[in-house]
């Protein structure tokens, strides 16, 4: 236990990975610990999006909006595989908000957030428009076309993490911190491995509570701290559907009681619905899509789609927890999604509690969480701002040059088909290549497993990317889960176990890097 951390940070969410990336990346010490999977909670819970929030304008979060607006492009341009720009249709709903309130609230979206590289809005004629054919005919006629990115959130984790090891930053997964105490002005923090069932403690000068909706239970874990901040948890709710129509837009559409749900393309073959927002008591990791909720997004999305949808026709649904900074908001909608620190210095040692935040600004609350953290780190100021020029691992090409990346792949690896070189580009990026490494032929890869997930890369998750389980790898990872049969997910969980643990990998103990 001699070494002592600059930073030390619990929780492995977005959050916390970006804290992580960067810090490393400004030359300080990183170590991050977390109980379960990276993105196992709420940062694969996401409706998937990087935007600007334009439902929060009528909440006067213009400040939020306008940052989240700034960092779309930004996101998008240092991570372009897994993030990709998407068009939504917003219909006017006669008897909801006015035709001009739309017109304005889109006006100020498009040119707050200094966007450069998305197209604006434009005025869509719903009846004779494409992207009018699946609504209900005769009932919409007006609507906008506007601009937002989707993203693969819990790759995105991954990412983060994956560069945060690579510059030096130990990243520990299925490791609980158990105990966080101060001696002498340094924290020291206990975590158990789920793995091995083994103890260690560890030194660091600083440390960032990136618990997400278990902030209070860190704290409760003897930082001696009472905290002022209260998290507000709210739970969201989406479903997954067969794809409900040909074209490549998502909607935006607004519900009588002042909500809106979003419909978004996903996967190529799925549609994604969501989301719900009520309060949520209880354990975070218990949540569960209810009956209701699949009810109150079934009846959302029949308002405007000439073909209902039904809860029978899910294939798929997943729940979150949000966990939100509880301003006295009365309702789970209204309430901030602004993230907010606390900094406590019990004993003289800083602990930073992060409540609240999105995935569009994980990045600059990176940023800003070190700057609030810089008295006290020796590398604080160095290379700041590097996070939003700097690509994620992979996303060195170009936003436009997935086709021919895709391309490139099927050419050097001609056994690939189309559909498995599309999706191993948009996963890996650039680092397709190393994944795929010297493969004469598919066999080269190792055994199948079905929706083309090959031993090469299972093996290249597990050594380099954390994954220790089937469901970390076809339901995080990936989303290939959508695809395989419970048999098929069954045999890969028994495969990982007969072919050795992942934390056995020396790859994964000496950081993997690639």
């Amino acid at each position: 236990m001699d070494r002592i951390y600059d930073l030390a940070i619990i929780g492995g969410g977005v959050n916390g990975c970006g804290i992580a990336r960067d810090a490393a990346g400004r030359g300080n010490s990183v170590f991050l610990c977390e109980m379960n999977d990276l993105a196992s909670g709420t940062s694969s819970w996401s409706t998937k999006l990087v935007h600007g929030g334009l439902r929060y304008l009528e909440y006067y979060e213009f400040r939020l909006v306008r940052e989240a607006l700034i960092e779309r492009e930004i996101l998008w341009q240092v991570a372009p595989h897994i993030i990709r720009p998407l068009r939504f249709v917003l219909p006017h709903h006669a008897g909801l908000r006015p035709a001009w309130l739309l017109r304005l609230g889109l006006f100020l979206y498009d040119h707050i957030g200094g966007r450069h590289l998305l197209p604006p809005t434009r005025s869509v004629d719903l009846a004779h428009d494409v992207v009018g054919h699946p609504l209900i005919a005769g009932r919409y006629v007006k609507g906008f076309e506007y601009s937002d990115c989707f993203v693969d959130d819990a790759r995105l984790v991954a990412l983060n993490a994956r560069d945060a090891a690579d510059r030096g930053a130990e990243i520990r997964t299925r490791t609980r911190a158990v105990e966080i105490r101060q001696v002498d002005g340094i924290w020291q923090v206990t975590t158990e491995s789920a793995m091995v069932r083994q103890r260690t403690t560890i030194r660091a000068r600083v440390l960032v509570n990136a618990g997400g909706p278990w902030v209070e239970d860190v704290l409760n874990s003897g930082a001696g701290v009472n905290a002022r901040a209260k998290v507000r948890l709210v739970q969201g709710s989406h479903i997954v559907v067969r794809r409900l129509y040909e074209h490549d837009r998502a909607y935006m559409f607004q519900n009588a009681d002042g909500r809106i749900v979003f419909v978004i393309p996903y996967q190529d073959d799925f549609t994604l619905i969501g989301t719900t927002d009520r309060d949520y008591h209880g354990d975070p990791s218990k949540v569960k899509a209810t009956a209701e909720e699949f009810q109150y997004l079934c009846n959302s999305v029949s308002e405007y789609l000439a073909k209902p949808v039904k809860p029978e026709d899910v294939v798929w649904t997943y729940a979150g927890v949000r966990p939100l900074y509880d301003d006295g908001a009365s309702e789970a909608k209204a309430a901030t999604r602004d993230y907010v620190f606390e900094l406590d210095t019990p004993g003289g040692a800083p602990l930073l509690s992060i409540y609240g935040g999105k995935i569009t600004t994980y990045r600059r609350l990176a940023e800003e969480a070190l700057e609030r953290l810089s008295p006290y780190l020796r590398s604080a100021k160095a290379r700041e701002g590097w996070t939003g020029k700097s690509p994620l691992p992979g996303g060195d090409l170009d936003v436009s040059a997935l086709p021919a990346l895709t391309a490139e792949l099927q050419r050097s690896y001609p056994f690939l088909t189309q559909e498995h070189a599309s999706r191993l580009a948009h996963a890996y990026g650039t680092r397709a290549i190393k994944l795929l490494g010297g493969a004469k032929s598919l066999a080269d890869l190792g055994q199948s497993f079905g929706a083309t997930l090959t031993a090469a890369e299972v093996n290249y998750l597990m050594a380099f990317e954390w994954a220790v389980t089937a469901e970390d790898i076809v339901w995080r990872r990936s989303k290939l889960g959508l695809r395989m049969s419970p048999d098929e997910i069954a045999a890969l969980d028994g495969w990982i176990a007969a072919n050795g643990a992942p934390h056995e990998s020396p790859l994964l103990e000496a950081g993997g890097r690639l």
